[in-house]
């Protein structure tokens, strides 16, 4: 059994009760710094239709995210099951499917994956948020 702890600021960790398939923190600890290098950052794979729309968007609102393909990363399968428990999303498959990608993350904290990114557009609530991170000087 696993429960989710989350400081403010931070990215939710996940405390091992027992020895139940939890991720490793170091992967929780390369995701945070990888987030945290860009003022936008998503995570992708190359070939996910999905995903170049979300890129699409950003680049198109005049934002250069950094941008992570996990079917190109040493570390890309781990990453991606880790950014699916992070979702809230079951982990089956992760690795061959591409699941709750693309996952953005803007100004270090995560927004989400592309239905919860295309929702803060449609709402207004995206360009704030991009400003606010530095991602936008308009």
């Amino acid at each position: 059994m696993q429960y989710k702890t989350e400081t403010r600021g931070s990215l939710p960790t996940y405390n091992k009760v027992n020895n139940m398939n939890v991720f490793p923190s170091e992967t929780l600890a390369r995701i945070e710094s990888m987030a945290a290098e860009n003022a936008v950052v998503i995570f992708s794979l190359s070939t996910c239709c999905m995903c170049h729309v979300v890129k699409r968007l950003f680049r198109g609102l005049g934002v250069s995210p950094a941008v992570h393909e996990l079917d190109l990363h040493p570390h890309g399968a781990d990453i991606h099951r880790a950014l699916l428990r992070l979702l809230g999303c079951s982990s089956g498959g992760a690795s061959t499917s591409p699941g709750a990608l693309p996952v953005v993350f803007i100004g270090g904290k995560m927004v989400g994956a592309m239905e919860r990114v295309m929702a803060s557009h449609i709402n207004g609530s995206l360009v704030p948020l991009l400003k606010d991170a530095g991602a936008l000087w308009l």
